[in-house]
């Protein structure tokens, strides 16, 4: 079975992660995602499959003949898909023998073009994943899911040469969760490489320093008729927060090593608002300066209409792993080697965001990231092609095999 048959099969399942719900996982169908994946994992000839209820499911693979003495190595993938859209009924779409040109997606309205996406210039001829225009496709990361699996099975029905492997698909990565339960004793891999990036041949082993900042407003309600001097409008409020932060530094209008504030949420009346913000940037101090921004915002509204007025909630949510894979550069290096075996060039690019690996590594498990050949995660211009996720199953295969 090819890696895009097994996403066409694992999309159907809805495992979008929720950061409203309790408990891990944060939804019903990131179970049975798991499930069927532990069936898969032994009927393909992976040992020691564990389901563990919560969303984790592990496998191994002893090595080879001759590669005994090789270092354990672990693919991660996760199972959830993005809360920020629908992620239930998908449907998705193959374009065989992509021409290059802009596709209407379904009956939606939606264009998907190369002209917003310009990697769909390296698609042409192939066939093209995408959705219908009314959810995500869910290739993040289920694509990762897919070419790890097919990996596994082509190692074992081939009898291909590989290292001792190990093999673990985790929950809520979306909602930055997915590795605070994965069992590393159980895992038992020397180093990993989660499979949840984009193009392939890209490697990523820097990420942002992030946090999550939630802004509680308390207001003043009156008449409007009497109000003056006594009303606090917690929605002009919360609009005073945002325009204190700098207006240029969003993820609209950011790129690369640059840092961000993004609002994620409001919700505003005259006697209540909430605001919740992500705060990214992949430079320690920088990061540290846009907390003390916040804080000092808090500080400034409070003075202006009373104690408690405002009230932030900082929470930490992963440092940026080149702290630690900067000290362990021989994992990067089996990586590029892998792809230009391909003969493509690896791009080693910071992730503007994070992954798993950010956790794991910083846990004790160094772990860069891997592309998938996805495109415009999150929403319903997700696209990917059958050929690059065949791509992305040989980088793993030549991952394993280096002696």
């Amino acid at each position: 079975m090819r890696a895009y048959e097994r996403l066409l099969k694992y999309a159907a399942v809805d495992t979008q992660s929720s950061e409203d719900a309790q408990g891990t996982p944060s939804t019903p169908g990131q179970l049975t995602l798991c499930r069927i994946l532990a069936e898969e994992m032994r009927s393909i000839g992976l040992e020691e499959v564990y389901e563990d209820g919560r969303g984790y499911v592990y496998g191994k693979l002893p090595a080879s003949a001759g590669m005994e003495k090789a270092p354990a190595i672990g693919f991660i993938a996760h199972v959830d898909t993005a809360p920020d859209f629908s992620g239930a009924g998908v449907k998705p779409v193959l374009h065989v023998n992509y021409d290059g040109g802009d596709l209407p997606l379904g009956d939606s309205g939606l264009v998907l073009s190369p002209e917003k996406f310009p990697d769909l210039k390296d698609s042409v001829g192939q066939t093209l994943i995408t959705t219908d225009g009314t959810t995500l496709l869910g290739a993040d990361d289920k694509a990762g899911v897919a070419e790890i699996m097919t990996a596994c099975e082509r190692i074992i029905s081939e009898k291909l040469p590989h290292c001792a492997l190990s093999v673990a698909f985790t929950p809520d990565e979306e909602i930055g969760s997915g590795a605070q339960l994965l069992d590393l004793a159980r895992f038992g891999a020397d180093f990993a490489y989660t499979v949840d990036g984009d193009e392939i041949g890209e490697i990523n082993y820097e990420t942002f320093n992030a946090a999550g900042a939630g802004w509680e407003i308390t207001g003043v309600s009156v008449h409007p008729g009497s109000a003056r001097g006594i009303m606090v409008n917690a929605a002009l409020v919360a609009a005073e927060i945002n325009s204190m932060l700098p207006a240029g530094e969003i993820p609209a209008e950011t790129d690369g090593y640059e840092g961000f504030y993004h609002l994620t949420e409001l919700n505003a009346t005259v006697e209540r608002a909430e605001m919740k913000y992500i705060v990214r940037d992949h430079d320690a101090k920088k990061f540290a300066a846009r907390l003390d921004k916040l804080r000092a915002v808090e500080k400034h509204i409070n003075e202006k209409y009373g104690e408690g007025t405002a009230k932030l909630t900082l929470t930490e949510q992963y440092l940026n792993m080149e702290e630690i894979l900067s000290k362990r550069m021989d994992i990067v290096e089996r990586a590029k080697r892998a792809v230009e075996k391909l003969g493509i060039a690896p791009v080693i690019r910071p992730i503007r965001g994070g992954t798993d690996g950010a956790q794991l590594s910083f846990l004790g498990l160094p772990c860069p990231n891997l592309g998938t050949g996805g495109s415009a995660f999150h929403g319903p211009f997700e696209h990917i092609t059958a050929e690059h996720m065949d791509q992305g199953v040989e980088v793993l295969l030549n991952i394993v095999s280096a002696g």
